[in-house]
Parts: structure tokens; C-alpha cells; sequence
């Protein structure tokens, strides 16, 4: 796959968006499999709740879980991918998000835990991510001043990729709504896979859950790895 052919030309630079990087099938899966995850294995936040599959990133360093092998094949397919991860880096972790209808995340920056790529692929529900410039010199927003630079519509099965100055630069939020309204705003408008009137401009589009895979490299890594499962 040669990823120039999907770079979203109404961004900034590094920002790929590949529609059905995974099949129904595959998707139908992932959601299963999730979802049969026990409630120990769930991070609970207040607006979401996670699971770290590879260890749990640490300024110290990550000590290395193995991933499952129903997972180790998404990463494998992360790392097969060219100019992704580079000098012979390859995906060592998997950060699951689940979102219900209603549910998002604030105006954040990845950080320095991570190698400056991030691969996401989503599955059950479409997504809209905001972009916008950071407020302060500490990287915080205050997202009420601060205008919204671009968003993109996700959809399911699609893997979204950002890079270099898209990480570095530029804060991401996912706004707490239930539903979603397509224009001509979204950055990545003419490359959605439109299949009959969904994805037409004025349109809404309710959001169900959302089942979020991001697959990244962590630099500091323990050489001892735990197996939990």
C-alpha cells in the first residue's frame, strides 16, 4: 500500500486516511472479541473506558506485555505498512478505546511516551476528530477561545494515520455529542466512502459504539516481557 495515495490534502501535512483497511468480517471480530474482554482487564475513566495491551507506557519505561495473537495480527499488518515506522521501529503497543454515544475525549497531545506516529483503526460506529492549535506553551486549550482548525469523518473498518507535525502540533479532541451532521467542512469530505444517502452533506449520523484500535511504538521498553492471558 502506498500510503502518499491517501493523504489528506486539505490538512496539513501527515495525515493518511485508508477507508476499509479492514473487511465486515474482521470488524465483526474485533467487537466480539472486545466486548467478551472481563471487566478486571477495563480502565475505567469518566468519559470512557480503555485497556493497554503490549504495558502500560511509563516515563520510566514500559514493561512488555505480549499481545494476544487475535490483536498481533493488526499490528503486524501497522508494521507492513511503508514509511509508518521507520529505522527498523516496529508497533509494540495497542491502546483499546471504547466510546458509547455521548462520550469523547478533550483537546490532547499524545506526549513523548510514544514514538511521534499514530495508527488507529476504528470499528462500529463513525467518529468525528477535531484538530486545533495548542492555547499555551504548556500544550493546554482552552477549546471555547481557541477555534477549531479542521475535523475528519472516521468511519468504521478505516485506519486513520498522524505523523510528524500532526503529532507534535496539533491537539485532537473527539466532542462529547450523539450524533454527527456531514458538510463540506470535513477536511476528508471528498474521499469518504459514500453508499447512498449517509454520507450526504446536511445528513446526520447517529453515533453508536465505537470500538477504537491505536497501535503505536514505545521507544522505552523493558526487554522482559509478562504474559497475562
Amino acid at each position: 500500500m502506498n500510503l502518499q495515495n491517501f493523504q489528506v490534502s486539505q490538512c496539513p501535512p501527515s495525515v493518511y486516511y485508508v477507508p476499509n483497511f479492514i473487511t465486515v468480517e474482521e470488524e465483526s471480530y474485533i467487537l466480539s472479541t472486545v466486548g467478551k474482554t472481563p471487566k478486571p482487564r477495563w480502565t475505567q475513566l469518566s468519559h470512557r473506558r480503555l485497556i493497554n495491551y503490549g504495558g502500560v507506557p511509563h516515563p520510566k519505561g514500559m514493561i512488555a506485555e505480549e499481545i494476544p495473537p487475535w490483536l498481533q495480527k493488526y499490528v503486524d499488518k501497522i508494521n507492513q505498512l511503508d514509511c509508518v515506522f521507520e529505522n527498523e521501529r516496529k508497533a509494540n503497543h495497542v491502546l483499546i478505546n471504547e466510546y458509547l454515544p455521548g462520550q469523547g475525549i478533550m483537546p490532547h497531545l499524545d506526549g513523548p511516551l510514544f514514538y511521534p506516529i499514530i495508527t488507529t483503526i476504528s470499528c462500529g460506529s463513525h467518529t468525528v476528530i477535531e484538530f486545533q492549535e495548542p492555547l499555551n506553551r504548556d500544550n493546554s486549550c482552552d477549546s471555547e477561545k481557541q477555534p477549531k482548525l479542521f475535523k475528519l469523518w472516521v468511519e468504521p473498518r478505516s485506519l486513520l494515520i498522524l505523523k510528524d507535525e500532526m503529532y507534535h502540533q496539533y491537539l485532537h479532541s473527539i466532542a462529547e455529542l450523539a450524533e454527527d451532521i456531514i458538510d463540506e467542512n470535513l477536511a476528508n469530505f471528498s474521499t469518504l466512502n459514500s453508499k447512498g444517502s449517509v454520507l450526504q452533506t446536511g445528513n446526520k449520523q447517529v453515533r453508536n459504539k465505537r470500538i477504537s484500535l491505536t497501535i503505536r511504538h514505545v521507544p522505552k521498553t523493558s526487554k522482559m516481557k509478562i504474559k497475562l492471558f
